[in-house]
Order: C-alpha cells, then structure tokens, then sequence
C-alpha cells in the first residue's frame, strides 16, 4: 500500500507545498488539547475541595493554604494548565469561525499573549503569597 508522502494525490496544494499530509499538522494540538483536559480533572478537584475547606475562614486561612509548598505547587500547576488549555481551545474555535486569515492570525496572536500573561500573572501572585512577599 502506497503512503500518502509517495501518493500526493491524497494531499491539499497546501499541504503538499508545506510537506504536511493528514494528521501531521493538528495532531500535537489535539493531544495537548486531551493532555490539559486530563491534568485538569485532578487539579480542578483539588482546587475546589481546597477551596470548600477554606470557606468562611477569612483572609488568613487562605493565605496559610497557599502558603503550603504543596498548595502553592498544585495553584501553580493549575493556573499555568488552565490558560493553556484556554488558548488552546480559544485557538480551535478562531481556526474554526474565523475565515479571514489575517484577522484570525492576529486574533490567536493576542489570545495567546493574553493567556501567557494572565498566567504570569496569576503564578506571580501565588509565588508572591507563597513566599510571604
């Protein structure tokens, strides 16, 4: 059987000036996309147990929560995977809906700096309550 790099009759005039037949381009994003939804299960359970447990204990108890190695490791863990799946998924739906290729180009570009930088942001403010700054 003849595969689809020696048949290029299987391949789109793009992907065959490109070199990419089917599957080659979309397949890493559609794990990593299946990757962050698994890793979200433990964490975002963890995330709101953690929360439910600190319920009505006011600021301090919140504080003293983060300030945990292991809540703090798990907060960083969830913020940064979190964002990532939310750019990865808003992606998706601007390649979907989104016909002009400019606006869509541009439109994932500051999709994806916004997420980078709530991350930050958010893995910034735990590091900061964690170490007591």
């Amino acid at each position: 059987m003849a595969s689809t790099s020696s048949n290029p009759g299987l391949r789109t005039q793009l992907g065959r000036v490109r070199g990419l037949g089917s599957a080659k381009a979309g397949s890493h994003h559609w794990m990593m996309s299946r990757l962050t939804s698994i890793a979200l299960i433990p964490l975002t359970l963890w995330f709101v147990f953690g929360v439910l447990s600190i319920i009505g204990d006011g600021h301090a108890a919140a504080v003293q929560w983060l300030q945990s190695p292991f809540s703090a490791i798990m907060m960083i863990l969830f913020v940064g995977v979190t964002f990532h799946h939310t750019a990865s998924g808003i992606q998706v739906v601007l390649e979907d809906y989104v016909h002009n290729e400019w606006a869509k180009v541009v439109a994932i570009v500051v999709a994806k700096f916004l997420c980078f930088v709530l991350a930050v942001a958010g893995i910034f403010a735990v590091l900061k309550i964690a170490f007591g700054g």
